[in-house]
């Protein structure tokens, strides 16, 4: 009988025994591309994200989008008993996806070289504050702190004021997107080399997001700038950044290049700036961005958010109104896209989470089965898939390993 497919990484088993958000979000973007995931979870407690807001009620609203596509089984992989229950598993599975502090699973007797002896195609992706070398890797590392770190959090805000924070947690879904990558490219040179094997890979949450600032490290090396906060983009293009329209409301508006700025010089009907040597390369209009600023915002006052954002389009200039949750509930482009799709919940009934990106032509993901509550997948994997008895899973809840 031929498994049926629902995405490019059917076939594929994984399992997750991270908390929280990064990892377990790269071991879902995975999920969605048709891997089996088996979400392992502290007996009683479960992930730490399940008591994450936001809430309604006493239902965290975060559960559903995390962790679609898993299986939940409970499992105190410290204890000896718990310990040869995840080998039987390790055993039978293609990846584990694991963020404890550096030196825990060694600690527990779970290294990878322990799990390799059992599982010696085993791939292991790791994540941690820091990385799991260096003089801060026994760092407690969360997403916001990482930030920081990377750098990220200097250049945000304006000059005379705090450095701001993201009001998500951004790093820690960067590093999901880039778990997810790295599993599937260690699971392509497994599986495609001749001499392709099992390994490590491992990143730090800081190290996600300061890949992305490579701007920031040629700066300073070459030019010994240390970049200043800015609520924009800085230094890249002018004219850039948030204006206000004529019924209250916010664009962001970008002219990345000359001929976008020409555009946007035709929509104005000031065809003239384009003669003016203070405005007609982007080089000159950094020079003088103040003016250009002052010119663009006080066009753009003179029209609501729709008419601008019509008019530019025409055009072909980069802009876009700036939405709220509320407005992208009600875009038809977002509807079009399936960007937000519903899933089954046991207890509010369906819940609207983001649908899956990137779509595949051929073997598009899918999102299989709602969220696990938890331990819903024990007599399932514990019975069917390990062979163990109804007595030998009720004596193990017993003693509290599963």
């Amino acid at each position: 009988m031929t498994t049926p497919k629902f995405g490019p990484l059917t076939g594929v088993k994984i399992l997750d025994i991270s908390t929280m958000i990064a990892a377990p979000f790269g071991a879902t973007l995975l999920a969605d591309f048709g891997a089996d995931v088996t979400k392992i979870e502290l007996p009683g407690k479960g992930d730490t994200l399940r008591t994450v807001g936001p809430w309604k009620g006493e239902e965290g609203l975060r559960w559903p989008g995390l962790a679609r596509n898993k299986k939940s089984i409970t499992l105190d992989i410290r204890t000896e008993e718990g310990k040869k229950l995840f080998k039987k598993l390790i055993a039978q599975h293609d990846v584990l996806v694991e963020n404890f502090r550096p030196g825990t699973m060694e600690k527990w007797g779970l290294s990878y070289e322990e799990l390799k002896k059992v599982n010696p195609d085993l791939i292991m992706s790791r994540v941690s504050g820091y990385g799991q070398t260096g003089p801060y890797r026994e760092k407690a590392g969360f997403g916001t702190p990482g930030t920081a770190f990377s750098g990220h959090t200097s250049i945000q805000g304006y000059p005379d004021r705090p450095p701001v924070s993201p009001s998500y947690s951004l790093l820690d879904y960067i590093t999901g997107v880039y778990v997810a990558l790295a599993t599937v490219s260690a699971l392509y040179n497994r599986d495609v080399n001749e001499e392709g094997e099992g390994q490590i890979v491992e990143m730090g949450l800081y190290e996600s997001i300061f890949r992305m600032l490579e701007f920031l490290v040629a700066e300073y090396d070459q030019n010994g700038k240390v970049r200043d906060r800015s609520p924009g983009l800085s230094g890249h293009s002018s004219p850039a950044g948030t204006y206000a329209t004529k019924d209250g409301k916010f664009v962001v508006l970008v002219t990345s290049t000359d001929s976008t700025f020409n555009r946007l010089a035709e929509a104005m009907d000031r065809m003239d700036m384009l003669e003016d040597e203070r405005y007609y390369t982007n080089s000159e209009r950094l020079k003088h961005d103040d003016e250009v600023q002052e010119i663009v915002s006080n066009w753009i006052r003179k029209h609501t958010q729709k008419e601008l954002s019509e008019l530019l389009d025409s055009y072909g200039v980069p802009v876009s109104p700036i939405y709220t949750i509320e407005d992208i509930f009600e875009d038809p482009h977002y509807k079009a896209r399936e960007n937000i799709v519903e899933v089954e919940h046991p207890r509010l009934g369906k819940v609207k989470v983001p649908g899956i990106v990137p779509k595949f032509s051929k073997t598009p993901g899918a999102i299989r089965h709602r969220a696990p509550d938890l331990g819903e997948h024990n007599e399932e994997i514990y019975s069917e898939t390990l062979g163990l008895s109804k007595e030998e899973v009720t004596q193990l809840q017993e003693k509290g390993i599963i």
